[in-house]
């Protein structure tokens, strides 16, 4: 009887070390899960053509496998075109103004789109990789007289990994 009761005080408290040790191992991998889901985020970008930004709330891990080594996908203003009518000038039509980009991802591969409030056919919102772009200004808004020189255009993105809620229509 001895035996008994003395295995039971060593074998109980082993079993619990040991079932504590497996309940501490799997919260561990549940957190590293739940920290490798990306966080919603929404950030505004103002770009000069040619300028690029970052967006590093979409950073992965680094392909090397270095720990803590994070690469971000990259968008670039890549031109402006500005076919707009410029104030003063005699036109047939009035022109539009759309915006290339470009998104370099993590791995390297680069893809365009193109954003647009007055193109025909444009849009002003784009998904690409899981990323949504849209248009959210431009600085100066008004068209250049005709013999002035082109603006220095500041064009302002809302980057998001958050699908769009969809517009409500008016019955």
């Amino acid at each position: 009887m001895k035996k008994s009761i003395l295995r039971q005080l060593i074998v109980l408290p082993l079993l619990t070390v040991v079932m504590a040790g497996l309940y501490a191992c799997g919260s561990a991998s549940g957190t590293s899960r739940a920290a490798s889901t990306p966080q919603p985020f929404n950030t505004t970008y103002v770009l000069a053509q040619g300028a690029s930004a970052m967006i590093t709330p979409a950073a992965q891990p680094a392909a090397s496998g270095k720990a803590g080594t994070l690469v971000a996908p990259v968008v670039r203003l890549d031109r402006v075109n500005d076919s707009r009518c410029r104030e003063g000038a005699v036109c047939v039509w009035a022109g539009y103004i759309s915006y290339s980009f470009s998104l370099t991802r993590p791995d390297g591969a680069t893809s365009n789109f193109v954003l647009s409030d007055s193109m025909p056919n444009g849009a002003t919102s784009v998904t690409q990789d899981g990323l949504t772009f849209t248009l959210v200004g431009v600085e100066p808004q008004t068209v250049p007289p005709k013999n002035d020189i082109i603006p220095d255009y500041r064009v302002s993105i809302r980057v998001s990994n958050v699908a769009a809620a969809p517009a409500a229509h008016s019955s």
